[in-house]
């Protein structure tokens, strides 16, 4: 059961600034800002929702198909993909660009300056979901605004159930354009803080727009998440982390447990606990790729988590 993951590739620089920001930027100057951080530690990281989802939806035995556009720079992340047998048969390479970049600078205090260049991710509406064969379940997650339009529709036009997974690109659409997005998709995901701002643009409650899908997915970061489908609202809850070390790419592998719980049939609450282990798995180490674990090892967390036992 192939699962095609539309979305962003990206290369995530990490810098650190060995002090506050707040030592050396005059709020009294700020309309002349022109500062200068020196960051001795910095480290380059595969990211990109689409690759996020795919290498963890990897780990759990699953068979993603990532759709994606990336620059002259890919080279590296490529060859990470052979490595990891991650087919790349549906990541288009656009000539004279480059792949995603975001480019964040931390403080002491975990504040963060971030510049983001989307760089070939504003060509992904050349990529086409009907290119793809054997889709049994797809994704929508943050990309070039027009593909993402357009490979929604194209989802529904093959028959493929899909999920909306708006995330950090909800600002690139309007209300009309997000019911639109909530008509045509299976599923849709958010986090507590997108949902807030889903029912602000769209003017819908969470349980209106929940009767809209076969089921809205809301994270709640430590809390949880809360799923709504069935006429139920179901509480996830969270497994306490073996440690807290980065956020980046939880969500997305909140995401891949989700898809995979859905690709097996199996029921929201396992699903769900599915998907939260691997968030909390995905916390405890940088990044939002470096997390290693075995089929196995996972079953065995989800036992000692949640009481009974899955099969990957």
């Amino acid at each position: 059961m192939n699962t095609l993951i539309c979305g962003s590739m990206a290369y995530d620089t990490i810098m650190v600034f060995k002090d506050q920001f707040k030592n050396h930027i005059l709020p009294e100057q700020i309309h002349i800002l022109n500062v200068a951080f020196l960051v001795p530690e910095m480290r380059r990281e595969y990211g990109g929702c689409a690759g996020n989802i795919a290498y963890n939806l990897h780990l759990l035995g699953g068979k993603p198909l990532i759709m994606a556009t990336v620059g002259d720079d890919f080279a590296p992340y490529a060859k990470r993909l052979d490595k990891l047998s991650i087919s790349q048969k549906h990541i288009r390479s656009i000539p004279a660009s480059f792949t995603g970049q975001a480019f964040i600078t931390t403080d002491l205090d975990d504040n963060q300056i971030t510049a983001f260049h989307p760089g070939a991710m504003g060509y992904s509406e050349l990529n086409k979901v009907a290119e793809a064969k054997n889709i049994t379940l797809g994704i929508v997650s943050p990309d070039g605004r027009d593909g993402m339009m357009e490979h929604a529709e194209q989802f529904v036009e093959a028959g493929v159930p899909f999920v909306f997974d708006p995330g950090q690109g909800m600002p690139m659409f309007s209300g009309p354009d997000l019911l639109r997005f909530i008509d045509q998709a299976t599923y849709v995901t958010v986090n507590d803080y997108e949902a807030k701002l889903l029912q602000d643009k769209t003017g819908k409650t969470l349980a209106q727009i929940a009767e809209s899908v076969s089921a809205l997915i809301v994270t709640l970061g430590a809390d949880g998440s809360m799923i709504y489908a069935e006429g139920r609202e179901i509480a996830i809850p969270t497994p306490k982390p073996v440690a807290v070390v980065d956020p980046t790419g939880c969500g997305d592998a909140y995401r891949a447990g989700l898809m995979y719980g859905i690709q097996q049939g199996w029921s929201w609450e396992t699903t769900g606990r599915l998907a939260s282990l691997m968030g909390s798995i995905k916390i405890a180490s940088r990044g939002g790729q470096n997390h290693v674990l075995t089929r196995g090892e996972i079953e065995a967390q989800f036992e000692k988590n949640f009481g009974y036992s899955i099969t990957l």
